[in-house]
């Protein structure tokens, strides 16, 4: 009897190693892939640098022009478009499981909606282009991403049930379309300069794209993510469902408001210097959940690396399908996320 529970521990050991070393390789392959994207992005542009070109820039051999281009107009946008992506996908990654629901993101949710409304509020009476604006629009973006992930939540919640996750997303919906005819009231007493710029959040560009957003949306990510990494286990104990959570122990109403927190502030402040890009939340959780499995403490990394390569191979395809001009990051996010989401409901249908 001892042999055999030996044998069958020895086998689960194995199996453990097995699926852990599974895990490094995946992880190893995005981080790849990650870096990839970042060599092929540097290198397209309507301005032409070889490989060679970009590689001596970097070490510091390239022309003013060269330097320029790299360093001033290439290189901040795609280390935001990676950022924002990890920080979108990590969002939706965290709202999709405290609702246990697979169809949830920040976008469907009216979190980028109400975060959309503070910046055109902020265009409105001081105007987009001010310096403080940098740094003050995260923390617009928050507090209108925060009580609009608030009236979602008192309304999706009923006494006695919590949170049915077709509610929460229909409640979303429903909130999402008010802000967004508010906005459009709102939109029409804009000058030609504000209009523009509010046109071109909305489609999702990428208007943010120098080193001064880059160190304005940083340290939340630095910040959030470690937190949410270490509530990986959590996560994962939330994902039982309420009753199994509260036997191990959790406090599941406390967990998730500052899980929620947390995803609200990834969201808004990816938001305010992105622009409204949807679909990563929902599409990058979904990719990373089938390479890694639905263990948090895996599919977090794997969420904001799988986020990251998304959206800057989306705002690498939007600066060069139609140049000398460009298309915004969101529509070429849109396009691919509109049918996988068309995919997923008729899948959740179908179940």
């Amino acid at each position: 009897m001892n042999t055999q529970l030996n044998i069958q521990q020895q086998k689960n050991e194995l199996y453990k190693r097995t699926v852990a070393r599974r895990h490094r390789m995946i992880l190893a392959g995005c981080v790849a892939l990650l870096l990839l994207s970042l060599l092929i992005s540097m290198n397209s542009g309507y301005a032409k640098l070889s490989p060679l070109d970009t590689l001596r820039t970097l070490f510091g051999g390239g022309t003013d022009k060269e330097n320029l281009i790299l360093f001033s107009f290439r290189l901040p946008r795609i280390v935001i478009s990676m950022l924002i992506g990890g920080g979108l996908a990590l969002s939706g990654c965290i709202i999709q499981s405290i609702s246990r629901n697979g169809l949830a993101d920040p976008g469907l949710l009216g979190i980028n909606a109400g975060a959309g409304l503070m910046v055109i509020l902020y265009v409105m009476f001081f105007g987009a282009q001010s310096f403080l604006s940098i740094f003050t629009l995260p923390f617009l973006s928050l507090i209108g991403a925060g009580v609009t992930a608030v009236l979602v939540y008192i309304l999706a919640f009923k006494k006695g049930e919590g949170i049915a996750p077709m509610r929460l997303v229909l409640t979303g919906v429903a909130v999402q379309a008010g802000i967004s005819a508010l906005t459009t009231l709102l939109v029409v007493k804009l000058d030609d300069t504000q209009f523009d710029f509010v046109a071109t959040w909305q489609a999702g560009s990428i208007w943010g794209s120098n080193w001064n957003y880059v160190l304005a949306l940083l340290p939340w990510l630095l910040l959030l993510i470690p937190y949410v990494m270490m509530k990986s286990r959590v996560l994962d104990v939330l994902n039982l469902g309420e009753d199994e959570a509260c036997g191990l122990g959790v406090a599941v109403e406390q967990e998730r408001r500052k899980l929620l927190a947390a995803a609200v502030a990834l969201a808004a402040s990816s938001v305010a210097v992105s622009g409204s890009i949807s679909f990563v939340g929902l599409i990058a959780p979904h990719l990373a959940r089938r390479l890694v499995g639905p263990k948090h403490s895996i599919l977090l990394p794997a969420c904001v690396l799988v986020g990251g390569v998304l959206v800057a191979v989306a705002d690498t395809i939007a600066r060069v399908i139609v140049q000398p001009a460009e298309i915004p990051t969101g529509i070429v996010v849109a396009v691919i996320g509109a049918p996988y989401f068309l995919y997923l409901l008729a899948k959740s249908k179908t179940a």
